[in-house]
């Protein structure tokens, strides 16, 4: 925050503002400090709203705004761990599955909640669900 303030940014400033008081919530509500998870929950979801708020400003044809909410995300997405490639994704996925031992679509929800906690943040729930649905099309 201070290397923003001293270089004059807004948009990085701004942005780092929100996400400490957001990540100050979680710290209150908790009760104790957060971890890593935690953090990375917290700048997920403030994407998330970035996200929504430039589909509502394109609509709006206000595309000023939408402009400083897309530079919000990128520097929120920073902040987040590498993430893993579909290939990655499928090769956790595939041990994952032996190690459950699941053999149809009945234990998808068990794979999922196995695999979900190994990602940590790293992949998107959508992505792995579809990845997950595709092995057990076949």
């Amino acid at each position: 925050m201070v290397a923003a303030m001293k270089s004059r940014d807004k948009v990085l400033l701004n942005t780092l503002r929100l996400t400490k008081s957001e990540l100050k919530k979680v710290e209150l509500d908790k009760g104790d400090e957060f971890d890593d998870a935690d953090a990375i929950v917290v700048i997920r979801r403030e994407m998330k709203r970035r996200r929504e708020a430039i589909e509502i400003y394109r609509a709006a044809n206000r595309n000023d705004l939408a402009d400083v909410e897309s530079a919000e995300e990128k520097i929120l997405a920073s902040y987040l761990p590498q993430a893993l490639t579909q290939e990655e994704i499928k090769n956790l996925l595939t041990q994952t599955i032996k190690e459950v031992g699941a053999t149809s679509r009945r234990d998808i929800g068990r794979v999922m909640k196995t695999i979900m906690p190994k990602l940590q943040g790293r992949a998107d729930g959508k992505l792995v669900k579809a990845l997950v649905d595709e092995a057990f099309e076949s």
